[in-house]
């Protein structure tokens, strides 16, 4: 049995529900790990993510040092200049010295600000590359377990918190490290008592801010889940627009996503609690540090055990230490966040991919088949959409010889569908084989099988866009000539002559601007237009009225002198047609022949057709010997 990969992710709810009849995704997926382990985990991805540009984070670091380290000769510059004044001496030199290190202090930071940001932009545009080309090649079973506007919120807010951490959080922590410890040691040569005193509050600090570290931590990573649950809530509710305009439900939709909206405001504000106080532990240590030494150092001063300048260029010190100590407690809760949103990146990185396989030519599939019809065969095909789960199909066998019409029918649910989704590979069976050309398809390059095939679906899918734009979908490089006349095949003249701008009319979010049935022929139309070997119609011609199904019908009947056509319909005039139908019932094979044939020999057609089909004579057809 094939296994099959399971989502390394946060529990989401099941994704649409598997068609044909297929029981959708447990709801129930595996939730990280322990939160040691997660943290752990976050903080590689964050590593990683960062490592891509760490040249221009680290001359940007260099820079950040550099402005710091010129900061930190300004007190220095300070007290010779108090010296002087006291001592009667000229104060020139030390005032252009005080002068150089501010101005040229401020243009290092300016450069290292300009590096950091262009770093960050970049750590920035290469996680979302790389994070939406692992969305695209997901597997169709792995997506399905995950809503897509949480993959969303991975792919933009998550994605958006690493670029403030790159500036704000790391960059940040390492300078100010270094500036402070700097910083320590220039104010050790000025006194060792004022110094004792500022450490005992720093160490205090840290221990405080190492206490709310982990909570900051859980919080931003509850908040981050409830941003990504925000965006699945939207996406669920705008994709399905006329259905809550229709049904009356805005207001119920707009309490859900309050609700949702409620939940991110109060994860945010808890991570905003620790957040502060971790800033307000680090900005009472400040007050406390100066109040102290002002008071030990006025003393000192009194005693005569140090001078005025040195209590003032230690103050100076100590003003400068304070914002770093702030800042390296915002770090910690930058760096907390960033982690968090690495962690769900990350998650993205672990879910399983589709294999592209070996080119044509290179393993099973000789290189004669790439043109000409396809043929498709079932070998004993096992397959069910969750462990666990009853099969949709059992141990299914069939052969379509290449060229022709062939038809599936049977009730719903029998698994006529997912006859269509393991020719695609959108899924593998569990056993068995699905044989395209001799080859099985889990042996062909991924690309070249899909080349191969045309597709449209039940629902026939349109993208944001020109119908020019949909219509070319896929194709490359189609002539204005082969356009036309598949434009005029489908029967789109008039539609197109309709659109204010023709082609190059916008058909709005998902074709909204188009009937049922003008996206169905759009669909069709794409799928023509890539001259495929094998064409497969899931209910392409459902939403089409009488005179347009008929035309549609013989186009397909033209297409099929040329290709391999199989097709899921539920109306005779389509399958009375095809050159073969295969009967499915409740996942397995029950009969193939033609239609007289199926007519005078299998029950369950004889059924479908008197039911589900409109007979030619608008009457249930004689009835025949079954099984």
């Amino acid at each position: 049995m094939t296994p099959r990969t399971e989502a390394a992710g946060p529990a989401h709810e099941a994704g649409p529900r598997a068609q044909d009849g297929a029981l959708p995704r447990d709801t129930d997926t595996a939730r990280p790990g322990a939160p040691g382990a997660s943290r752990r985990a976050g903080r590689r991805a964050l590593l990683r993510a960062l490592g891509s540009q760490r040249a221009a984070l680290a001359v940007g670091t260099a820079l950040n040092l550099l402005g710091g380290g010129l900061a930190l000769l300004q007190p220095m510059a300070a007290k010779w200049l108090v010296d002087g004044l006291a001592e009667g001496r000229s104060t020139t030199w030390p005032l252009v010295l005080l002068g150089v290190l501010v101005l040229f202090g401020a243009l290092v930071v300016g450069a290292s600000y300009f590096v950091l940001e262009r770093g960050a932009e970049a750590v920035l545009c290469s996680t979302r590359q790389r994070l939406t080309d692992r969305l695209l090649r997901l597997r169709v079973p792995e997506w399905e377990r995950h809503e897509p506007g949480d993959l969303i919120a991975r792919a933009t807010s998550d994605t958006t918190l690493l670029r403030q951490i790159a500036v704000e959080g790391v960059v940040a922590a390492v300078t100010g490290t270094a500036v402070t410890l700097a910083t320590l040691v220039l104010m050790s040569l000025l006194d060792l008592v004022l110094l004792a005193v500022t450490l005992l509050v720093i160490v205090l600090v840290g221990l405080a801010v190492g206490a709310v570290a982990p909570r900051i931590a859980r919080a931003a990573r509850r908040t981050q889940e409830a941003v990504g649950a925000m965006g699945s809530g939207l996406e669920r509710v705008l994709g399905a627009f006329r259905t809550v305009k229709a049904a009356g439900t805005e207001q119920q939709e707009s309490h859900r996503l309050h609700a949702v909206a409620e939940r991110a405001r109060r994860t945010g504000v808890s991570a905003a609690v620790w957040q502060s106080t971790a800033a307000t532990a680090s900005a009472l240590a400040v007050q406390l540090s100066f109040l102290i030494v002002l008071g030990v150092g006025g003393a000192r001063v009194a005693s005569g055990a140090i001078s005025v300048a040195t209590l003032v260029a230690f103050l100076l010190y100590l003003f400068s230490l304070a914002p770093r100590v702030g800042q390296l407690a915002e770090a910690v809760g930058q760096f907390q966040l960033g982690v968090a949103a690495a962690a769900r990146i990350d998650e993205v990185e672990t879910m399983s991919t589709e294999t592209v396989g070996p080119r044509l030519g290179t393993t099973g599939v000789p290189a004669r088949v790439r043109t000409g019809p396809a043929a498709v065969a079932f070998d004993r095909v096992c397959f069910a959409y969750r462990d666990g789960h009853p099969a949709a199909h059992h141990q299914v066998s069939f052969t379509v010889p290449a060229g022709g019409t062939t038809a599936f029918v049977g009730p719903s649910g029998a698994g006529k569908t997912t006859v269509f989704s393991l020719i695609e590979r959108f899924h593998d069976p569990d056993s068995g084989r699905v044989l395209v050309d001799g080859a099985d398809v889990r042996h062909w390059h991924l690309p070249e099988l899909r080349t191969t095939i045309g597709y449209v679906e039940q629902d026939s899918p349109v993208l944001a866009g020109t119908l020019r734009d949909n219509l070319v979908y896929g194709v490359p490089h189609p002539t204005e000539t082969q356009l036309e006349e598949v434009v005029h095949r489908t029967r789109l003249d008039a539609l197109v002559h309709r659109l204010p701008h023709g082609l190059d009319t916008p058909v709005g979010h998902r074709g909204g601007r188009l009937s049922g049935g003008e996206r169905q022929r759009v669909a069709i139309a794409r799928a023509l237009l890539r001259r495929p070997r094998l064409l497969l119609l899931d209910e392409a011609t459902s939403q089409l009225d009488a005179a347009n199904e008929a035309a549609l019908r013989d186009t397909v009947t033209e297409a099929a002198r040329t290709t391999t056509v199989l097709v899921v319909a539920h109306r005779l005039s389509t399958v009375a047609a095809a050159d073969r139908i295969v009967v499915m019932e409740e996942g397995r094979v029950r009969a193939v022949g033609t239609h007289p044939q199926l007519l005078a020999g299998d029950a369950l057609y004889r059924q479908l057709a008197a039911t589900q089909f409109l007979t030619r004579e608008g009457r249930p057809p004689r009835a025949g010997p079954g099984r």
